[in-house]
C-alpha cells in the first residue's frame, strides 16, 4: 500500500514538472509570437546637411540650398472610416489637390503624396502627422508574409536639396552652375562650371546628421542613452570680391552698349590693382542657372577665361615694356616709320597716320605697327618669348574660375623669323583670353608686380571667418620700367594724337590702350569680323587704382565702330563713370575748360 502510495506521489510529481515545462514553453513562444507581431518601437531621423552659400562682397545670396522634402504614407495604415478626414487635413495643411490626393489614395502599399515640400511646409504637415496619430487615423497593419505588425503613420522625409539663384541672371557665367547626383536615395548637387565648380569640395557638406534610437507612440524619438547621434557638417559659404549691386548697374550697361553696337558679345574686367581682387566681371552673354534651356547652352562656358584671341594693338605695350626693361629703348628717341607704309614679307603694313617718324614713345600713343615693326627687332627671341611668359602669356592665371584655357604663341624657333617677330609684336600670331590680358596690364599698373586676379575674398562657416592666403607676388618688371611705361599709356589718352583721348576724365589719372584685330577665317582674316578692345588703368586722388578691361566681340555696327576707339573705348569710359557715381572712384577737383570733342581726328585703332 506504501509502495503503491509512493508511486502515485512520483507519477504525480512527474505530471506536474511536464505540465510547468509545457507552459514554459509556450509562454515563451507566446511572448515571442505577440513580440514579433507588437509595432516596431525603433525609428530613425536623417537630416542632411546643406551645401554653402556663395555670397555678394555686399551681402546678397547669389546662390543658396533649399531643403525639399515629400510626404509619404502606406495607405494600408489609414483607418478606411477615417480616409476622408485624411484627405481633407491633408489638402488644407499642404494645398494640393483633393483628387489628386485620393487617386493618390487608391493604390496600396507605401505611396509619395507629395514632392518638393519646402521647409516650412514640412514643418507644417510632421504637425498634422501628430495630430492624425493621436486622432487614431493610423491603424495596425500586419504583414501577411511576415506576420508583422506596424503602425506606420505619414512620413515627412527629405528628399534632398534644391540649388537657388536670387539674383538670377546676374554674375552668370562666372557663378556657374550644377547638377543633381543621388547619394542614398537623397538628391544632392554638385558644381559643373564657374565658382561652383572651382569651390564645390569646399561648398559641399561633409556629414549627415542622423539620430536612431526607440520612439513613442506619436513616432518621435526618446533620446535615451541608447541612441544614436550623428551632427551635420554643412558647407562653407564663399563670400565673393564682387558687389552685386556693382556688378548689375555695370550689366545693365554693357548689355544696352552690345545692342547699340550689334556685338556678340561685351566683357567688363575690373581689378583692384594692388590686391589682385576681381571686383566685376560682366559678360552679356548671361543665363539663369535656375532654368537652363537649350538656348543657353552657348552662354554657359566663360569667355573671360575660355576664349582665346587675337587682340590686336593691346599687344604692344608688353613688347615695349620689354625694351625698357632690357634698356634697349629710349622714349624720346626717334624712330623712322617710313611714312606709315612698311612691306613685311609679302603684305604691306599701314598706319591710320602717314608719319615720317614718331618718338619710340608716340609708337605706342598712335598706335604705329610700322613703328613697332623698327623697334621689335632690338629684341631677341629669347628675351620674346621669355618675357612674354613672365607676362603670363600662355600660361594660366590661377584665376579660381574653372577650365581657365591658356592661348598661344609662336616658339622661340619661329620667333627667329622676321614676320613671326614683327607680327607679334602688334598683336597677330599668338593668342590670349581677356583675364590673361587684364592680369599682365595689372602687372604693368602694380609696379611691374604680377598678382593673381581673385574672385572669391574668404570662407565663412558657423559665424566664423576663414582668409585665403595672401596671395603670391612675382616681379615682371622693374618698378622704373613699369612706372615709365604707365607713363606712356597716361599719354595714350592724354595726347592730342592717342588712340584713346575720349577717355579723359577731369580728376582722375587714366591710360591704356586699344586694340583692333581681324577674326582668323579659312585662308586668312575675315574684312567683317573684328575684335575690339581696351585695357588700361585708372588711379583718383586717394591713390585707389583698378586695372580695366574690356572686350567688345564682333561688333557688326557700320564704320568706324568696329574699332576699338569707338566701341570699347567708349564702354571703358561709362565704366569708370559708373565706379565714380557709385563711390569707388573719387576725381581730384580740377578747374577744365571746355572744349569740343573733334572725333574726326581720332585715331582708328
Amino acid at each position: 500500500m506504501n509502495q503503491n502510495s509512493s508511486q502515485s506521489k512520483v507519477y504525480i510529481v512527474f505530471i506536474l514538472i511536464i505540465l510547468g515545462i509545457s507552459i514554459f514553453l509556450t509562454v515563451i513562444f507566446y511572448r515571442s509570437s505577440i513580440e514579433r507581431r507588437l509595432p516596431k518601437l525603433q525609428s530613425s531621423d536623417y537630416t542632411s546637411a546643406m551645401r554653402g552659400s556663395i555670397l555678394s562682397q555686399d551681402g546678397f545670396s547669389l546662390a543658396s540650398s533649399q531643403k525639399l522634402f515629400k510626404a509619404m504614407v502606406d495607405t494600408r495604415n489609414i483607418d478606411p472610416n477615417k480616409k476622408e478626414l485624411f484627405i481633407k487635413l491633408y489638402t488644407l495643411y499642404s494645398g494640393d489637390d483633393p483628387k489628386k490626393i485620393r487617386k493618390i489614395l487608391n493604390k496600396k502599399g507605401l505611396v509619395t503624396l507629395s514632392y518638393e515640400i519646402d521647409a516650412k511646409g514640412a514643418a507644417y504637415l510632421k504637425e498634422l502627422a501628430r495630430k492624425l496619430y493621436r486622432n487614431k487615423v493610423f491603424i495596425a497593419y500586419q504583414d501577411p508574409k511576415t506576420g508583422i505588425v506596424s503602425t506606420q503613420g505619414m512620413s515627412i522625409v527629405e528628399s534632398g536639396e534644391k540649388r537657388l539663384y536670387m539674383a538670377s541672371d546676374a554674375l552668370t557665367p562666372t557663378i556657374g552652375y550644377i547638377k543633381k547626383i543621388e547619394i542614398n536615395g537623397i538628391t544632392k548637387v554638385e558644381g559643373v562650371k564657374g565658382i561652383e565648380k572651382v569651390y564645390d569640395n569646399l561648398l559641399s557638406s561633409t556629414q549627415d546628421e542622423l539620430t536612431k534610437g526607440p520612439r513613442d507612440l506619436a513616432n518621435t524619438i526618446i533620446l535615451s542613452k541608447d541612441a544614436e547621434l550623428s551632427h551635420r557638417i554643412d558647407g562653407y559659404n564663399v563670400v565673393l570680391n564682387i558687389p552685386l549691386k556693382l556688378q548689375k548697374i555695370l550689366e545693365k550697361m554693357a548689355t544696352a552698349k552690345m545692342n547699340e553696337l550689334i556685338a556678340k558679345e561685351v566683357i567688363i574686367g575690373v581689378m583692384e590693382a594692388k590686391t589682385g581682387a576681381i571686383i566685376s566681371l560682366v559678360s552679356t552673354s548671361r543665363y539663369n542657372p535656375s532654368s537652363i534651356t537649350k538656348k543657353d547652352y552657348q552662354s554657359l562656358n566663360s569667355t573671360a577665361s575660355e576664349y582665346a584671341y587675337e587682340m590686336g594693338s593691346v599687344m604692344k605695350p608688353f613688347i615695349f615694356a620689354l625694351l625698357l626693361k632690357a634698356g634697349k629703348i629710349d622714349p624720346l628717341e626717334i624712330i623712322n616709320v617710313y611714312g606709315g607704309k612698311y612691306k613685311l614679307g609679302k603684305r604691306v603694313i599701314t598706319d591710320s597716320h602717314k608719319n615720317d617718324t614718331l618718338s619710340a614713345q608716340d609708337i605706342i600713343v598712335e598706335s604705329s605697327n610700322v613703328g613697332m615693326i623698327q623697334i621689335v627687332d632690338r629684341l631677341n627671341e629669347f628675351e620674346i618669348y621669355n618675357g612674354l611668359l613672365d607676362f603670363g602669356f600662355s600660361r594660366k592665371t590661377g584665376i579660381d574660375l574653372s577650365y581657365e584655357q591658356v592661348g598661344n604663341m609662336p616658339s622661340i624657333s619661329k620667333l627667329k623669323n622676321k614676320v613671326y617677330k614683327s607680327t607679334i609684336s602688334y598683336g597677330y600670331g599668338l593668342q590670349a583670353t581677356f583675364i590673361q590680358l587684364l592680369s599682365a596690364y595689372n602687372a604693368i599698373t602694380n609696379d611691374g608686380v604680377m598678382i593673381t586676379p581673385r574672385i572669391a575674398n574668404h570662407l565663412e562657416k558657423n559665424s566664423k571667418t576663414y582668409k585665403y592666403k595672401e596671395q603670391e607676388r612675382t616681379q615682371v618688371l622693374p618698378k622704373s620700367s613699369a612706372q615709365k611705361m604707365k607713363e606712356i599709356l597716361v599719354k595714350v589718352v592724354e595726347s592730342p594724337n592717342g588712340t584713346a583721348k575720349r577717355t579723359k576724365i577731369p580728376g582722375l589719372i587714366i591710360g591704356g590702350k586699344t586694340g583692333t584685330a581681324h577674326i582668323a577665317a579659312s585662308g586668312g582674316y575675315s574684312d567683317k569680323r573684328y575684335n575690339a578692345n581696351f585695357f588700361g588703368f585708372v588711379r583718383d586722388k586717394n591713390d585707389k587704382e583698378y586695372t580695366i578691361g574690356v572686350l567688345v566681340r564682333e561688333p557688326m555696327k557700320p564704320y568706324p565702330y568696329y574699332y576699338a576707339s569707338w566701341s570699347a573705348l567708349p564702354i571703358f569710359k561709362s565704366t569708370v563713370e559708373l565706379m565714380i557715381e557709385n563711390g569707388y572712384l573719387t576725381p581730384a577737383k580740377v578747374e577744365t575748360k571746355q572744349t569740343k570733342n573733334k572725333d574726326t581726328d581720332i585715331i582708328l585703332d
